[in-house]
């Protein structure tokens, strides 16, 4: 009998892995090839209900987990958790993230049984054919691995429901979740393994009973909480948080079999972090992406889904095996070394959601109790330092001239000469040593790296990091500094806190100069190198800090390098640390200075039972800073012997969730002085003076000053604005030379050919060599998409057309292959720039260049009309319909139509892909409201199309979208040039809805609403970008200040309002209340205005406000339907919209209260775009863009794309800007971050995502 069931068991298991072999690595993973389960397999099976825990199931062989090798028993939990400990009562339900336990879960939500609502089963299985499944998985995840389990522990999921909460969703009514977690173990290590059967996982969210809304399903692992004495949350890694993610789970993998993700979680090489394997997907898997353009993704940082799972960010990058000395994620075998996260195109970002070294927190530091005592005014002897070197010299064996050393000084600079060398001094309006200037009172920025070694507390570890990014900026004529660095792991970031002088050294440059008095910059011109010491007083140990700052880049900005080792005292996570303002005496001596000091903080721990415990610290302070000083001028003023450097409003913070280390300070240098002189209270010392952030503020007598514009900026210092040197003087760089503005100054650059002179003046290039035309882009052969340079030898080249277009190689025109049959008889032909597609016509199979009868697999909503017909008894499509009976509407491809209406009732609505109305689309009998399909139609097989843009040649042109199609329609003065209508830009995945063009870098921008995303593209040719695609619903409207660079959209999901700057970075949601459809969206660059649409079916209106989202209120209200599309004309400053629902075009101007009909009798009317005398409009009933002339109120032409299928956005893309400016157009404002323009004025915003010191709000 046993060696008969002996048998069974390994031909079952030859039957599954044969399954599992014949899938493929691309294959989905079925249901029938899960690991066996049921009570027939020995399985136990969890009590129904809601939260239900099991009781512990005992092991036979220890499971190892992150750095435990001894867990002999765990327990099964009905939300998708495996415990390594018993969960506390009040953690039975999913909330905080991680949990106080150890936790491995395959998918955590709440999740429920009741009422038979699905089972979880759960065993230890030792059976030789269970192991082997086991073995064979690992071995495809780890195939470098030797793997050998003996015990197995199998938890199976089956069917199990989401819990509802008091308000049941019926989008998830019958929504069941199948997946299954395995354990496997061997004598030194164990894996995981989770399976996500095709179809297994219906639904993604569950109703949180704490936040009591819908929140993302969590896959991740847990060390729980460590700790003795002081519990702390051990390491714990989170794999997928967002929907995106846990949709992807049964689509991807991690071992190269889909739906099969392997981890290992506990060995030698798993003591700070779960190890993922990393086999990825072939290019022929089954996981349903499109390849599209790869794009730049910032991965350092993943926002956690779960607002109930905390804030922390969890950094992840892309694991490999055997490289050494790279950043990200810890592999097997090595120490401390991590993975740099690289560039994923967006089908590895959907589809390898990879770990980051886990993370961890822990309080180990117990602060003392009482406080030292306080030292005033104590100057402490500085022992001698370590001098690293000189920046330069000026001092040489024999005597430098200015003459063959000019470009030792910096070009704002006159050079000297004297007896013994020369010397640079800046020339008025400018600050520094003669070798480095910059304008006096303009903003300044440093940018550097800052890598470290530093021992937290008493741990015998150090914290080691490197090429960490650090950013200042600095308002010169508030002397205040603004330092970021980042990223800082979460485990030393607090403690560093009290650092202030690793940004202190910045402010001390920059610090306002009292008469007679210099500031650091002054005297080393941003080149030197500073070497400093701070002392924890009754801590052991000290921090030693080096950095060499190496003057101002080719950018403008300064540089600088910093270097930290040492020792800190550890303080709490989410602790607040407090510097009272303080002085530094700075002591001077030839080419080297020192300072000195002690200062107290103030730590406030997180409020624990209602008490937030604060106690103060000491820790004394020490620099050498050593520079080269000019020593050839006598006449120089000598520096004063000492200065003091006073610096107050000091602010620190570390933000855990960006892993950034913020420091702001205020700083004036004067004379030694106690309390606060007079001299001080002159508003230029104290920052009330209220310059421009481009002027100086200039001390007079008592408390009089005056501002004074930088050098390059013109105004009356309370308000600056930049000079356009090139445009004042046109032949300031001289022949064969361009000239270049930019905030303050301006640059010169040789024209192709030209290179630049020892004089200055751009010479002709001589050589005589032969060139290769093709290389330098100098040749005039068509564009690369339509054609190709071809070098055959000395100066000579030839030009050919790319397959797909014919000419001569300069001018090369599109093939119409549909023109020569080129798809099978029973297909249909589609024509595209340099290829075709092909599609089978309605009743036939195939790609398209073979047919052959036979019905396609029936969609969902094909299926319900066949369910809905069967049940009413309505067989044959003619026969009547039951009176009250709905029944939905497919289009060709199967998919819902976007706009349902009732027959007897009349009433419309819009639904989603999966046929579900759209919450307050519903529109009363007789109105069709104007919904969106986030349905792309089918790609049809066919030469692949190229999505690279096709430049547009020189004039205006219209262009209009096509669900994934950009076209172009030239304009010849307002006339449509119909016959040269090309294709633009070929997405066919996307479904683009709204357009907005950039007349300065010629760009367009665009709206996606089946990814969704934003993105752009340059008219020039390339490859289009996406911009913005996280956190969006369904963005549709899109406008553009071309001016204050920045963009605005909007979104009729999240019924918002949310501007960003041109890269899609510092978005800020301006309005996010009473909107309900927000559809189109204009700007007024020059008035600062903003104008958008909403057809809410109850309350349709227009609105306004100022860029900023001030002064917002309702433009038009009354006699409204479903007002679509608006456009501005910058040039006669009218306001035009479309209605669909009183099928009318209207114009207004802003400024007055009455309004124009242009124009009555429209058919569906969506986008609308204006130029000239004209207005052009796309509409969905004839699918056509329409002329109407605003003078006549007559259409007076049409064009009919190619393709019949319905248009969205449309935008003028004109060959120059309007003329005007706004307050942003130069320096952004003035602002550090948003810029963003109102009537007359501006407003300084923060983006939403940035919390920090170092943007700065005003008006």
């Amino acid at each position: 009998m046993l060696a008969a069931s002996s048998r069974s068991g390994a031909a079952w298991t030859r039957a599954l892995l044969l399954q599992l072999l014949l899938a493929g690595p691309g294959g989905c993973l079925s249901r029938q090839a899960l690991f066996p389960f049921g009570p027939g397999h020995g399985d136990r099976e969890l009590e129904a209900g809601d939260d239900r825990v099991s009781p512990a199931l005992e092991l036979s062989w220890a499971l190892r987990f992150y750095d435990k090798s001894d867990i002999n028993s765990v327990y099964v939990t009905t939300n998708g958790i495996i415990a390594t400990s018993e969960p506390p009562a009040k953690e039975s339900h999913p909330g905080l993230f991680p949990p106080t336990f150890g936790a491995i879960a395959p998918f955590l939500a709440d999740l429920d049984t009741t009422d038979g609502l699905g089972k979880v089963y759960y065993r230890e299985d030792l059976s030789p054919s269970v192991t082997l499944l086991a073995a064979e998985c690992v071995q495809r995840g780890f195939p470098e691995v030797s793997f050998q389990p003996r015990s197995v522990v199998v938890v199976t999921w089956e069917s199990v429901a989401p819990y509802q909460g008091p308000s049941r969703d019926p989008a998830q009514e019958g929504k069941r979740n199948t997946f299954q977690a395995v354990l496997a173990s061997s004598d030194s290590s164990s894996y995981a393994i989770f399976l996500y059967p095709e179809d297994g996982l219906q639904f993604y969210t569950t109703f949180s009973k704490k936040d009591e809304n819908q929140v993302p399903a969590v896959v991740a692992f847990s060390q729980g909480s460590v700790g003795i004495l002081w519990k702390s949350d051990g390491a714990y890694n989170i794999f997928a948080n967002d929907r995106e993610s846990i949709e992807n789970l049964a689509k991807s993998s991690n071992s190269g079999q889909q739906g099969v993700w392997v981890f290992e979680i506990g060995s030698p090489a798993t003591a700070s972090g779960v190890v993922p394997a990393d086999v990825s997907l072939g290019p022929d898997d089954g996981a349903a992406y499109d390849d599209e353009e790869d794009e730049d993704y910032d991965l350092a940082t993943t926002r956690l889904g779960l607002e109930d799972t905390g804030t922390t960010s969890i950094p992840y990058g892309n694991p490999r095996r055997g490289d050494a000395n790279t950043y990200g994620n810890p592999r097997r075998g090595d120490a401390n070394t991590y993975d740099l996260p690289g560039v994923l195109s967006p089908r590895q970002a959907a589809t390898e959601r990879p770990f980051g070294p886990a993370t961890e927190r822990t309080r180990s530091f117990q602060v003392p109790a009482g406080r030292f005592p306080q030292q005033h005014g104590e100057v402490i002897d500085v022992d001698e330092v370590e001098e690293t070197g000189v920046v330069f010299s000026y001092n040489t064996d024999s005597r430098q001239t200015c003459a063959n050393n000019r470009h030792q000084c910096s070009v704002h600079a006159e050079c000297r000469d004297f007896a013994s060398g020369f010397c640079c001094s800046c020339v008025a309006g400018y600050t520094g040593n003669g070798r480095q200037c910059v304008a006096e009172g303009s903003p300044q920025r440093v940018n550097g790296k800052v890598k470290g070694r530093i021992f937290v507390g008493s741990s015998q570890v150090p914290i080691a990091f490197e090429n960490t990014d650090l950013h200042s900026y600095v308002v010169m004529n508030h002397g205040r500094s603004y330092t970021a660095i980042s990223t800082i792991p979460e485990t030393l970031g607090y403690s560093l806190l009290p650092l202030a002088p690793i940004g202190g050294i910045i402010g001390w440059m920059f610090a306002v100069e009292q008469d007679g008095f210099r500031n650091g910059f002054s005297i080393t011109g941003g080149e030197f190198t500073r070497q400093a010491e701070v002392t924890f007083v009754g801590h052991p140990g000290k921090l030693v800090m080096k950095q060499r700052f190496s003057g101002i880049d080719e950018h403008g900005h300064l540089t600088i390098d910093t270097e930290l080792e040492g020792r800190v005292p550890q303080i709490p996570f989410g602790a607040a640390v407090h510097i009272e303002p303080y002085t530094e005496l700075y002591h001077y001596s030839s080419s080297v200075i020192t300072s000195s000091s002690t200062r107290e903080y103030t730590v406030t721990e997180p409020e624990h039972d209602g008490a937030a415990p604060s106690r103060t610290y000491t820790y004394q302070w020490r620099q050498t800073i050593t520079f080269q000083e000019c020593v050839h001028d006598d006449s120089r003023p000598a520096l004063p012997s000492t200065q003091q450097l006073s610096v107050d409003s000091v602010f620190v913070l570390y933000n855990r969730e960006e892993r950034i280390l913020r420091y702001a300070l205020s700083n004036s240098v004067g004379p030694v002085r106690d309390g606060s002189p007079d001299a001080l209270q002159n508003p230029c010392y104290i920052g009330t003076h209220g310059c421009d952030t481009n002027a100086a503020c200039r001390p007079g007598p008592g408390t009089q000053f005056t501002c004074e514009c930088s050098i390059g900026f013109r105004g009356d210092g309370r308000a600056c604005y930049d000079i356009d040197e090139c445009s004042e003087q046109p032949s300031v760089c001289g022949s064969h030379a361009v000239c270049n503005n930019h905030p303050g100054t301006f640059r010169c650059e040789c024209v192709e050919g030209y290179r630049f002179s020892d004089e200055g003046t751009c010479v002709a290039v001589v050589d005589q060599r032969p060139v290769n035309y093709c290389t330098t882009g100098l040749h005039d052969c068509d564009i690369p998409q339509r054609a190709q340079c071809v070098y055959t030898g000395g100066s000579s080249y030839a030009c050919s057309c790319l397959p797909g277009f014919s000419g001569d190689g300069r001018a090369c025109q599109d093939v119409d292959e549909c023109q020569t049959s080129r798809c099978h008889p029973d297909a249909i032909c589609y024509n595209t720039p340099g290829s075709f597609t092909c599609q089978c016509k309605p009743g036939y199979q195939g790609d398209g260049f073979r047919c052959v009868p036979g019905e396609v697999e029936k969609t969902r909503c094909q299926l319900e009309r066949e369910h809905i017909l069967g049940a009413a008894g309505v067989a044959g499509s003619q026969q009547p319909r039951p009176p009250g009976l709905f029944v939905p509407e497919c289009d060709e491809h199967g998919h819902y139509v976007p706009t349902q209406c009732h027959g007897s009732t009349g009433y419309c609505w819009c639904v989603d892909r999966d046929g579900r109305e759209v919450e307050g689309t519903r529109t009363r009998p007789g109105m069709r409201p104007p919904c969106l399909s986030t349905v792309a139609p089918p790609i049809h097989q066919g030469p692949l199309v190229p999505t690279a843009v096709i430049p547009l040649p020189p004039g205006t042109h219209l262009l209009f979208a096509q669900t994934g199609k950009i076209e172009r329609l030239p304009l010849e003065g307002n006339n449509m040039k119909k016959t040269e209508a090309k294709a633009f830009l070929h997405i066919p995945a996307k479904v683009i809805i709204g357009l907005a063009f950039d007349c300065v870098d010629k760009m367009v921008y665009w709206t996606d609403i089946s990814e969704p995303s934003i993105g752009r593209a340059s008219l020039h040719g390339g490859e289009p970008t996406t911009i913005v695609r996280q956190d969006l619903g369904s963005p549709e409207g899109i406008a553009l200040d071309h001016l204050g660079r920045n963009i605005f959209w909007t979104d009729s999901h999240l019924d918002r309002i949310e501007v960003a700057k041109l890269d899609g970075s510092l978005r800020r949601v301006l309005f996010e209340t009473d909107l309900v459809n927000p559809r189109g969206i204009v700007a007024d660059s020059v008035r600062g205005n903003l104008y958008w649409t909403d057809w809410n079916r109850d309350n349709p209106k227009i609105e306004t406000s100022y860029m900023d989202g001030t002064n917002r209120r309702i433009l038009v209200q009354d006699d409204l339907g479903l007002p679509n599309g608006l456009t501005f004309d910058a040039f006669s400053s009218q306001l035009c919209w479309v209605d669909a629902g009183t099928n009318r075009a209207e114009c207004l101007n802003p400024g007055q209260p009455s309004r124009r009909k242009v124009l009555e009798g429209l058919q569906y009317p969506f986008a609308v775009t204006s130029y000239g005398k004209n207005l052009y409009y796309t509409d969905w009933k004839t699918n056509s863009v329409v002329a109407v002339d605003l003078a006549i109120s007559k259409e007076t032409d049409a064009f009919h794309p190619h393709k019949q299928t319905r248009l969205y956005g449309i935008t003028t893309a004109l060959s120059q800007c309007p003329q005007g400016h706004n307050y942003c157009s130069v320096n952004n404002g003035g602002c550090t971050h948003l810029c963003l323009a109102t009537p007359g004025s501006r407003t300084c915003r923060c983006p939403d995502n940035t919390l920090g010191v170092d943007c700065i709000e005003r008006k």
